[in-house]
């Protein structure tokens, strides 16, 4: 089962992929202020407990911080109890996706080692600028469980520049962006990331076509509750 965990809510935008970021398109229609960053109420979710245990049963999938990054300098202070509940409860698997890998080394806790196992990190990187950026820094990182995502994806990245950095990432996921302004995804681009990960042995998993989505040189327009499947229909996961 699948649980979503915000520790914190609000973020500061610092690279293209965050331009059109969905979370402060949900928080300007509830008249919220994104950048404003706090400590939400669920705070502890993974140690919280019932009469009959823990509120998050063991073996669960808890996303974590999609309403924030996780390795945001605003919640440095409370980034240390957050630690403390995950490894609290080593029968769940902890997922977070981070524009901030730079960060990562003065962010773990002491006791960190070669990674806490129930924690798997998503490094995103859109376009080439922030891949030649990012995935250096992601492979140096302790990590048991690494993934990169390319979504929003906003042109070609080409990951062979980068081949040695990409040993150990476990998958490549990708993706178009969504909204009434999103940016172009091209199916090439797509698939010249599934090509990379097909030759490297790495898996990959297209997770949408975006709202704007480019395939043999014509635009479609494709709406929000169809780009999930449209993407599964082109049968390219590598799983």
């Amino acid at each position: 089962m699948d649980y979503y965990w915000n520790p914190w809510h609000g973020c500061h935008k610092i690279s293209p992929g965050c331009q059109n970021c969905y979370v402060y398109s949900i928080d300007g229609k509830h008249g919220k202020n994104a950048f404003e960053v706090k400590k939400n109420a669920d705070f502890d979710l993974p140690v919280q407990r019932t009469k009959n245990g823990y509120k998050i049963p063991s073996g669960s999938r808890v996303y974590t911080c999609f309403s924030s990054d996780f390795l945001l300098d605003t919640a440095d202070d409370w980034r240390v109890d957050a630690w403390r509940f995950i490894k609290e409860r080593p029968d769940l698997e902890f997922l977070f996706i981070t524009k901030r890998i730079h960060r990562f080394m003065r962010c773990i806790p002491e006791d960190w080692g070669e990674g806490y196992s129930n924690v798997t990190v998503g490094c995103t990187c859109e376009n080439q600028e922030m891949a030649e950026y990012r995935i250096p820094y992601f492979a140096e990182a302790p990590i048991a469980h690494k993934f990169v995502v390319c979504e929003p994806l906003l042109e070609r990245i080409d990951l062979s520049v980068l081949r040695e950095e990409m040993q150990g990432i476990e998958s490549v996921t990708v993706g178009g962006e969504s909204g009434d302004a999103a940016r172009v995804c091209d199916y090439d681009w797509v698939l010249t990331i599934r090509d990379f990960c097909a030759t490297e042995g790495i898996g990959f998993s297209f997770h949408q076509t975006g709202a704007r989505f480019i395939k043999n040189g014509k635009e479609y327009k494709i709406p929000k509750k169809w780009q999930r499947e449209q993407a599964r229909r082109a049968e390219i996961d590598l799983l």
